[in-house]
């Protein structure tokens, strides 16, 4: 009996160290947890990016890597020369339906300010209610990209001002037919002779204030620009880990880099559904380059918060959904690797950087919450008074 009182006593108080040395551990894991998300955000908000943990990178993307920071100044081109005059003008063709076949459709029927200049749709409805292909993406920032559409298929705003107008699902209008209406429209006379000192109504014209307009679409100062400026206490915890995941773990920054969170080329992640009914070709299109085949153009996550749903077919409805498909390396896309257009076989295989990142649920939401912090106001814009 006294064996089996001495074994009691014993097991209890083992279990009472053990409990002790867990409980030690626990608080030795949050301790240590805290420490290194004190030390990341010291680093990060120090207002020295040499000071930066190294981000990790694929080998392929190393030689042109710009970091994430703050967004550039804005060029504008030595033949389309900024003025406020332009401007106005720009933004008055932008919003001025009548650019269209139908009279009803304008630029910014799919760019809405206040949906962060995107329409909140999974595919924009164009002229006679007819769908588009792609979702439509946001212009903020647009001054940035050194292509547009998802498929860069225009190089400069300016040769990108008239592709919604003749594209028969959008604007359905001939170029030649919305800049004679507009030259009818004695209202913008005085607009257009501001602006280019004479009344005179080209296409190239119509081209260049509209680009202009579109170049001065900008975020506003965001959670993030404040952090990596010296605001240490901007971010939260979460926020901290999330930018710190963005650089390293989670590979974001492999494609979306440099103020602009975006390197301006082109990735196939796996999404063109070949051989499906709705079976997008991306880049290919344009280039008919086999390499090309199902890769889009890289998007800006500047205001991603806002701009959903995501990806060029607009199926994401959660920006959680979009990561947690990263986090798979989309291994659907092996079931469609070819397909046969115009007669030709043509293969994709998905980037070899999408790959399995094993992101844990906390991390992806902590993810999530660094993206929520590359969102700035949303922007208030009294549509302008259209001539007539």
């Amino acid at each position: 009996m006294r064996n089996v009182i001495s074994g009691l006593i014993l097991l209890f108080l083992g279990s009472i160290l053990l409990n002790n040395c867990l409980n030690s551990a626990v608080k030795k894991s949050v301790t240590d947890g805290q420490s290194l998300v004190n030390k990341l955000r010291k680093l990060y908000s120090s207002g020295d990016v040499s000071k930066w943990p190294a981000a990790e990178l694929d080998a392929s993307v190393k030689k042109n890597f710009k970091d994430i920071g703050h967004l550039s100044e804005i060029k504008f081109p030595e033949d389309n020369p900024h003025s406020q005059e332009k401007v106005l003008l720009g933004k008055t063709l932008f919003y001025d339906p009548r650019l269209s076949g139908s009279n009803q459709i304008a630029c910014a029927s799919c760019h809405d300010p206040e949906l962060a200049w995107t329409d909140n749709k999974t595919l924009s409805f164009g002229h006679d209610r007819q769908l588009g292909s792609r979702n439509a993406m946001t212009i903020l920032n647009i001054a940035h990209a050194t292509s547009l559409f998802w498929d860069g298929r225009a190089k400069s705003l300016e040769e990108q001002s008239s592709m919604p107008i003749i594209d028969q699902r959008e604007m359905n209008e001939h170029i030649d037919l919305a800049t004679g209406k507009i030259s009818k429209i004695k209202g913008y006379e005085i607009l257009f002779e501001k602006a280019f000192g004479d009344k005179n109504v080209t296409t190239e014209r119509i081209n260049k204030a509209i680009a202009t307009f579109e170049r001065t679409v900008k975020s506003g100062s965001t959670k993030f620009d404040r952090f990596i400026d010296g605001k240490s206490e901007a971010f939260t915890d979460d926020e901290v880990i999330g930018l710190h995941l963005f650089r390293t773990k989670a590979q974001c920054i492999n494609c979306h880099n440099s103020g602009y969170f975006s390197n301006n080329e082109f990735e196939n992640d796996g999404t063109a559904i070949l051989g499906a009914k709705k079976q997008d070709l991306g880049r290919y299109l344009i280039t008919k380059k086999l390499e090309d085949v199902g890769k889009f153009r890289i998007p800006t996550l500047r205001e991603i918060s806002r701009t959903g749903p995501w990806m060029h077919h607009g199926v994401f409805t959660s920006l959680t959904d979009v990561i947690r498909f990263y986090n798979a390396g989309n291994p659907e896309a092996q079931k469609r690797l070819s397909t046969i257009y115009n007669g030709i076989t043509l293969n994709s295989q998905k980037s070899p950087m999408l790959k399995k990142l094993n992101l844990t649920e906390k991390e992806i939401q902590q993810l999530e919450a660094f993206l929520g912090t590359l969102r700035s106001r949303t922007v208030r814009l009294t549509p302008p008074t259209l001539p007539q």
